[in-house]
């Protein structure tokens, strides 16, 4: 269990990560070399809707200094540099697209025993401010985030929420969508030595009046190999089987099933992380 309360990005991860996370919808290879010196190079291909995309990575690590540098099959070339603990606590992160002029942004956060702070402004002559908060402790932790368009002088986001973590489960409570969307998710560890989880989030829509539901869990079959499923209440089910074949490499294969109309589509996806 971590220190603080975190960031608000923090808030609902665990729910997210069991419900979300490695469920893939496309076919994807992904690829990551490390040299001797530290630098990782990640090549990740994407087939999709039948069209085929493709990006190169590289990371280097300096002290405190990590600097990604992504180049896709558009040329665009993405830049991020982030500086770790330039003072206890604090991270400043700063990025860029090329040519997309108007994409530079700052970001500086900060995580204290009682409070998580993270705010960025986009390099612009009229940014988008985006400030979060949190306060409270690694049991209890209550915050908001909000983003500013200077631009139209208005309010584009503003979030709240509240998370509850104990040692074996973690609950969470999110106002989302300018406050149309309310949504409460539960992560609960049933067997910390199998890995087996249980997660499920509900969303109220106060404009549709519409509820989705979304059950899932996961289960590790052994130290390497994991399964997830999960279903909502569309009725669509999806289930996935991963397997770390060596340290920092990945197999998964994913598959969805429509229960109501017994329609059936397969989704691949292969993480590799390759030492030499």
């Amino acid at each position: 269990m971590g220190k603080g309360p975190g960031l608000y990005s923090d808030i609902g991860k665990k729910a997210r990560d069991l419900l979300f996370k490695d469920y893939h919808s496309d076919q994807k290879f992904t690829v990551t070399t490390y040299s001797p010196t530290g630098v990782a190079i990640t090549s990740t291909g994407i087939k999709r809707d039948g069209l085929f995309m493709a990006d190169v990575n590289t990371q280097l690590k300096n002290k405190n200094v990590t600097t990604d540098i992504k180049v896709d099959t558009d040329s665009n070339l993405f830049t991020t540099i982030t500086v770790n603990e330039p003072a206890p606590g604090l991270k400043t992160i700063f990025s860029f697209r090329v040519p997309d002029q108007r994409s530079g942004k700052v970001e500086v956060q900060y995580v204290h025993d009682y409070a998580g702070i993270s705010t960025s402004v986009g390099l612009t002559a009229n940014p988008i401010v985006n400030f979060s908060g949190v306060l409270g402790s690694d049991v209890l932790a209550i915050g908001s985030e909000l983003s500013y368009d200077t631009k139209i002088g208005e309010f584009t986001k503003y979030n709240a929420g509240v998370n509850f973590t104990k040692a074996d489960l973690v609950a969470s409570l999110t106002m989302t969508d300018k406050g149309d969307s309310l949504n409460a998710s539960y992560y609960h560890i049933v067997n910390p030595l199998k890995n087996t989880a249980f997660g499920a989030e509900v969303t109220h829509s106060f404009s549709t009046n519409k509820n989705t539901l979304t059950l899932g869990s996961q289960h590790a079959l052994d130290p390497l190999t994991t399964v997830k499923a999960r279903i909502n209440n569309s009725g669509k089910a999806h289930a996935l089987i991963q397997h770390e074949w060596r340290p920092k490499s990945f197999f998964t294969i994913s598959g969805e099933v429509d229960t109501k109309s017994f329609e059936e589509s397969a989704k691949i996806g292969l993480g590799l992380a390759l030492k030499p």
